[in-house]
């Protein structure tokens, strides 16, 4: 081939530093895509497909980003591109569906099998606090399942199928068994915290959490708008919830929880809601802060972080 119909990069360890081997582009470099460049390697080394490939260039490792054009980094012909394997992945789309799976089945478990996990407990009629927990979690998690089909679409195509355990356990221990089993006991009517009791309280909190399911549903289709079909493009989000704060989704995922909390009364639930909180406000931190970096002047200054007018 011609040096104007294809081009070759050095394709480096970034650990060892030491050349893998010369990877032959069958593309003007001109033209090249990084997607390009990671279909080559694919082709050379298979088992390294472009979903396990992260690659930097130059003197300050900058990523070569999906999407993006060789030229846009000022990758020539010869030039030496770090490579990292990244380990076998597992679409996020999986990843999310066996995740929510965990707490769809276990709250309904506890709550219609009794005899097998609540063994020497006397039988009694399920309390009007447990048959409301039960309804709300798999309402919620029946939500994210469908977003994750529906409504997502992901910056990022996988992740280390390694750390699928990690995120499991959250949801599936966490947000399944840890905060279910006190709940579902036989004769529950409220934790240690006590629990709503009255009928204003306890379908105020039901409203305050139908509110914030669907606030949470709405933003998620806001931000699926701003990116379109197969692209990474990231724009300024802006409607409902976002004139607020940066990532509303995740208020109004906080505020459901806590009405969740508020209605069991269970420290498990109190704990699981806090412990969410405080995962969900490092993420909007870092949310925010790339915001502000990427659109500069152009990102609203008035705008919050997680918790309108606040913070």
């Amino acid at each position: 081939m011609s040096s104007t119909s294809s081009f070759s990069v050095q394709l480096t360890s970034r650990k060892s530093k030491n050349v893998i081997r010369k990877i032959d582009v069958a593309k003007p470099i001109a033209s090249a895509k990084v997607a390009d460049l990671k279909a080559a390697i694919a082709k050379a080394f298979p088992k390294w497909y472009p979903s396990r490939q992260r690659l930097t260039f130059g003197e300050k490792n900058v990523a070569l980003e999906h999407g993006k054009s060789l030229s846009d980094y000022g990758v020539k012909n010869g030039d030496a591109v770090m490579f990292k394997d990244l380990g076998p992945q597992i679409g996020w789309t999986t990843v999310f569906l066996i995740e929510y799976l965990g707490p769809l089945l276990i709250h309904p478990m506890l709550y219609y099998l009794p005899s097998i996990f609540y063994p020497g407990s006397a039988p009694a009629p399920h309390t009007r606090v447990q048959t409301l927990t039960m309804i709300l979690c798999v309402l919620h998690f029946l939500k994210r399942e469908y977003e994750t089909l529906f409504v997502h679409r992901f910056s990022n195509d996988t992740m280390p199928i390694t750390n699928l355990p990690k995120n499991c356990f959250h949801y599936w221990v966490l947000g399944g068994l840890f905060l279910g089993y006190p709940v579902y006991s036989p004769g529950f009517t409220g934790g240690y915290l006590g629990g709503a009791k009255s009928d204003v309280f306890v379908y105020t909190l039901v409203g305050v959490w139908a509110w914030a399911e669907v606030s949470n549903y709405l933003t998620h289709v806001t931000l699926r708008n701003l990116r379109p079909a197969g692209s990474r493009v990231r724009n300024i989000p802006h409607g409902y919830g976002f004139d607020w704060v940066s990532c509303p989704n995740y208020f109004f995922e906080i505020v459901g929880w806590f009405a969740i909390a508020l209605l069991t009364g269970s420290v498990p639930a109190y704990a699981f809601f806090a412990g969410g909180a405080g995962q969900m406000w490092q993420w909007a931190v870092k949310k925010h802060l790339r915001y502000k970096k990427e659109f500069g002047a152009a990102y609203p200054r008035s705008r919050k972080v997680l918790i309108p007018f606040v913070a």
